[in-house]
């Protein structure tokens, strides 16, 4: 995978910038950057969210709002370098190694680590947390479970030794453990009630869950007993639920909140840099977030590979980048993997599939006469249902008038985040407006929701297809890298081309601005990585 830089951008980014150019063709200019900033302790960090967790399990949840006010609560096993994704590092284990057939992963677990109670981990932990996901009791809602399949087995050998066995080697295993999702409990919590964590947070890492209050605040303490030495540098966190994206900007703009480790709109940014202009700092980079058109494979006449093909050749991706980037955070073009990753397709790749020609006019064509051939009458009318809040609004709208120039009558639908959840899970709808949502690069997890429906009841568009089934094992099964990226071109193609089960619409560009007094913290794609808070710190100015 390609190291991702961010953006910082500051009020008078663009004009000392100039001022620099200038400089430099006007003398031999000696440049020495200003020395970095020692750390100081001390100082609550706030930060929002939008809505309460549906529960404080990171196991059994998909939601941002779980991992925000939570995540700095545990630690993981390995995870990546904070400072530069995507190189993983340990986090609870020291050091591991790799048996020469990529079959055995020994990992070294620091000793001395203590749970908030002020017991010691052991690796039985790390096996205990571990198997909830990969092998989880009855009852236990593990949604990751099927992207584990490799794995044969998990054995604390020692109290200090953890061992995974896989059935086949994989080039993403460590990717997949390094999961943000894979936080570290308490073993003699899970054997005695694996639904605990669902309700109360207590871990090991570098801060204390202290109180909630729901739809109002999180509270948590600096942990005096945190392994690392030195770490964290905040006494503390509050962690605020504000509903509405314009006053979470107002907390931010009144100093009233650090940062939104989410993301903020183009919008919102210039209106925060303009407010508070060296007072705060932008980062951005491509988010491993888009809008993605899911279709009931069930339903008639969407059963029809032809009318679905119609509804992706109509999309003008390439104008809407364009248009859509002023108003939201959908910017990027690109299939089922990330623009701009390791395993993305070129943009002349990406012009051959259907949907993403430069030729829309060409594309309409085609969609208006695979209609006709699919017996779908002008004016023909079905529902969208979508989620009424930010970009998925504005993907909505949008949706409906390029289907409205293929002749289609497209009526949208919102559904509070219950009821939308219902509806798609449980096949009640004919098309939806959902989110690509992954904490990893790594093309197993991004293709793992798309195999058939009956490997995976996560698949909302309810198909079987046993050629994606294939070529999803085989680019899970190859240790050969160019080999893994064909195999995966070739599903991405059957996925969204030649069967057009589903679709993006844009990838986002995240971007978050936050006071210029928080430091120590780098964005990443996903909102999920870098959240742990150990290495954020509080400026006096």
């Amino acid at each position: 995978m390609k190291k991702q830089e961010s953006i910082n951008i500051s009020r008078h980014y663009q004009i000392a910038a100039a001022m620099i150019v200038l400089l430099n063709l006007l003398c031999t200019w000696a440049w020495a950057s200003p020395p970095a900033e020692k750390p100081r302790h001390g100082g609550t960090l706030i930060f929002v969210i939008r809505h309460d967790p549906p529960s404080f399990d990171a196991h059994q949840e998909t939601t941002i709002e779980t991992v925000h006010p939570f995540a700095s609560n545990y630690n993981l096993l390995i995870k990546y370098d904070p400072e530069g994704y995507p190189k993983i590092v340990g986090d609870l284990a020291e050091s591991w190694t790799i048996s020469g057939d990529h079959k055995k992963y020994t990992f070294k677990i620091h000793k001395g680590v203590k749970f908030h109670d002020g017991s010691l981990l052991t690796a039985k932990d790390i096996k205990a947390s571990y198997d909830k996901i990969i092998f989880p009791p009855p009852g236990i809602h593990s949604p990751r479970k099927p992207l584990y399949d490799f794995v044969d087995k998990v054995e604390a050998t020692d109290d200090h030794t953890v061992v995974f066995t896989l059935k086949w080697p994989t080039q993403g295993t460590l990717d997949v453990l390094a999961s943000p999702w894979n936080w570290i409990y308490k073993a003699e919590i899970l054997s005695r009630d694996p639904h605990w964590y669902e309700k109360n947070a207590m871990g090991t890492g570098p801060f204390k869950f202290e109180e909630y209050v729901s739809g109002s605040h999180f509270i948590g303490k600096r942990n005096k007993d945190y392994f690392v030495k030195g770490l964290p540098y905040l006494d503390g966190y509050r962690c605020i639920i504000i509903k509405s994206a314009g006053a979470q900007v107002a907390a931010i703009r009144a100093g009233r909140a650090h940062i939104n480790f989410r993301y903020v709109s183009p919008a919102h940014r210039d209106n925060l840099v303009s407010a508070m202009g060296d007072k705060c700092r932008v980062q951005e980079i491509p988010m491993l977030i888009a809008k993605n058109v899911v279709i009931n494979c069930e339903k008639k006449p969407f059963s029809d590979p032809r009318v679905r093909r119609a509804l992706n050749l109509a999309l003008d991706r390439w104008a809407a980048s364009k248009a859509l980037s002023k108003i939201s955070s959908m910017k990027l073009v690109g299939a089922r993997m990330r623009p701009g990753s390791e395993f993305a397709m070129t943009e002349e790749e990406l012009t051959k599939v259907a949907g993403f020609s430069k030729d829309i006019e060409g594309s309409r064509r085609e969609a208006r006469r695979l209609l006709r051939e699919a017996g779908v009458p002008e004016g023909f009318s079905f529902k969208i249902i979508n989620r009424s809040e930010g970009d998925y609004e504005v993907a909505g709208v949008w949706l409906i008038d390029q289907w409205r120039q293929i002749g289609l009558d497209v009526k949208q639908e919102f559904q509070e985040l219950g009821q939308y959840m219902k509806s798609i899970l449980g096949g009640n709808y004919q098309l939806a407006l959902e989110s690509i949502s992954e904490s990893l690069d790594e093309p197993s997890l991004l293709l793992t929701r798309v195999v058939s429906f009956d490997k995976n009841p996560n698949n909302v568009c309810r198909y079987i297809d046993r050629v994606l089934d294939d070529l999803f094992e085989k680019q899970s099964r190859t240790m050969d890298p160019v080999e893994r990226k064909q195999l995966i071109k070739k599903f991405e193609i059957r996925l969204i081309d030649e069967m057009a089960y589903t679709f993006p619409v844009l990838w986002n560009l995240r971007i978050v601005v936050h006071s210029a007094k928080l430091k120590g913290w780098n964005i990443m794609p996903h909102h999920s990585l870098n959240v742990d808070l150990a290495n954020v710190w509080l400026s006096e100015d």
